[in-house]
């Protein structure tokens, strides 16, 4: 009896394991543009964790490293407008919905949930992809980010440089959390 007992606790822990995954590989960029100048920057070290069994996804954004063409640029954006010292990480928790991971191809889903930029907070709904392949699951998302809806100020001398809005693209690979 104890033998039966141990075994389904194991079971049921390994399932709830097997249902969280963690990003092996991401990039969230973004591209802002007007009439002067483009700007786009990219990061590759955010974290993020994935429960396939709820649908819940928490992802975390190191500021500071955002990578851009000109180190001018990423200076900027750092010191003058997302205060990265003071606000080091942007952050994502919601809820993933209109995932089937039985279904084969690529899903059109929903992603709604709480970002954190720059220190302010507000409800977010994006419409994105998931695809599973055996053990790995693709997410990418596109959305708009108003910079006023998080305190981002735009210095007047810079207002033709810096765009009042700015696109962001999330992709994300994730496997079994081990």
């Amino acid at each position: 009896m104890k033998f039966i007992l141990s075994f389904i606790i194991i079971l049921s822990y390994s399932v709830c394991v097997a249902q969280k995954f963690t990003s092996e590989k991401n990039r969230v960029s973004f591209f802002s543009s007007t009439k002067m100048e483009d700007i786009s920057a990219w990061n590759e070290k955010s974290l993020s964790i994935f429960n396939l069994a709820n649908g819940d996804i928490a992802i975390s954004i190191p500021v500071a490293q955002f990578e851009f063409d000109k180190s001018l640029m990423k200076e900027h954006f750092n010191e003058k407008y997302m205060e990265s010292e003071k606000y080091p990480r942007a952050k994502f928790q919601g809820t993933i919905t209109g995932f089937d991971p039985a279904k084969a191809g690529v899903q059109i889903v929903n992603v709604t949930g709480k970002l954190t930029l720059h220190g302010q907070t507000n409800h977010v709904t994006v419409k994105g992809t998931l695809e599973k392949t055996n053990d790995v699951i693709n997410a990418e998302a596109k959305f708009i980010v108003k910079l006023d809806d998080y305190k981002i100020t735009i210095p007047r001398l810079l207002w033709q440089n810096i765009a009042e809005q700015v696109e962001i693209t999330a992709s994300f690979t994730y496997k079994p959390l081990e």
